[in-house]
């Protein structure tokens, strides 16, 4: 076994995964998983730049982190960070910064790279399941940016795209500083519109349609599951490895962007800082459902974290 730290840093949230890996056996054990909100991408569609509040967020989040990693003893540290901190203009502050706290500087990672870390996360457990079809296709949907991998044991093809619920949210749905309270049906088009492009994009490289199970990831997805489940409140065990069909994805997308944003923060399983940019998060898995005729999507809580803390154990093997 191995002892490593996996750090996942997305444009909406920041991520921790402490485990025991065995890549003899495939066994990977959890000692500490946790999630910070800290909207890192902040404003960067508009501005190009990560914001002072953002940074310092996320540094806050990294020097908790720092203390869990210390006290579990982790032999190996990754740091991996993804689409916001690929387009800020000012990505050195977030550099230095985090190699300040944890003493690892972030890679920044390709979308091709992210998309290799998700594929091996998600599907590393479902490879001798015979009652899902391959080839895969996993979709990671973060803040910034989606990433398509179809495959069966390894990659055969990916794709990052700059469509996500933090960055959909923002170009769509706000409003003089304000997301819409509800969007407008024009919102909700011009955000259908953006999506269905970028889907367009990703087909002209890898072939989505040739997927047999759809895997899919990241907290707009497990939210969704959260959702249909009527769960009283998050609970990863139920939500790993359920199944959400796509009429009950369809219901719950359309619930989500009527709802107010009192009306999502009552949900018990939602987490707050969701509430803004669930609805788009929605329609970009809705809107691959449609596009691929997916009858359902298998919903997964290991994902790019658990590919990267993989990466640790196999380079250490």
């Amino acid at each position: 076994m191995t002892r490593v730290a996996a750090v996942d840093c997305g444009t909406n949230s920041i991520r921790l995964l402490v485990a025991d890996a065995d890549p003899r056996t495939g066994e990977l054990v959890d000692l500490d998983r946790r999630m910070t909100i800290v909207r890192l991408g902040q404003d960067v569609d508009r501005t190009g730049r990560l914001a002072p509040e953002a940074l310092e967020r996320t540094f806050a989040a990294c020097r908790a982190y720092a203390e869990a990693i210390k006290e579990h003893g982790a032999q190996r540290l990754r740091f991996v960070a993804t689409s916001a901190s690929r387009d800020a203009e000012n990505r050195d502050e977030f550099v230095r910064g985090v190699l300040d706290v944890l003493g690892v500087e972030p890679e920044v990672v390709t979308g091709d790279q992210e998309a290799e870390f998700s594929f091996t996360g998600a599907t590393k457990e479902l490879t001798g399941r015979a009652d899902l079809r391959r080839p895969f296709l996993v979709v990671d949907i973060g803040g910034g940016s989606t990433e398509f991998v179809v495959g069966d044991d390894r990659v055969g093809g990916a794709r990052s795209v700059d469509v996500g619920c933090v960055r959909m949210t923002e170009r769509h749905l706000v409003r003089d500083g304000a997301v819409a309270d509800p969007p407008t049906e024009r919102q909700i088009a011009a955000m259908r519109a953006d999506i269905e492009a970028a889907l367009d994009r990703a087909e002209e490289t890898v072939p989505l349609r040739e997927a047999r199970t759809l895997v899919g990831l990241a907290g707009s997805v497990t939210t969704v599951s959260a959702i249909a489940q009527d769960l009283p409140a998050y609970d990863s065990a139920a939500i790993h490895h359920s199944r959400v069909s796509r009429e009950r994805v369809c219901e719950i997308t359309e619930w989500l962007l009527r709802a107010t944003h009192a009306e999502r923060a009552a949900v018990p399983s939602m987490h707050p800082g969701r509430v803004d940019v669930i609805g788009a998060g929605a329609l970009v898995l809705l809107s691959i459902m449609e596009r691929i005729d997916a009858k359902e999507v298998v919903v997964s809580e290991h994902d790019i974290l658990d590919g990267i803390a993989w990466s640790l154990a196999i380079d250490e093997g």
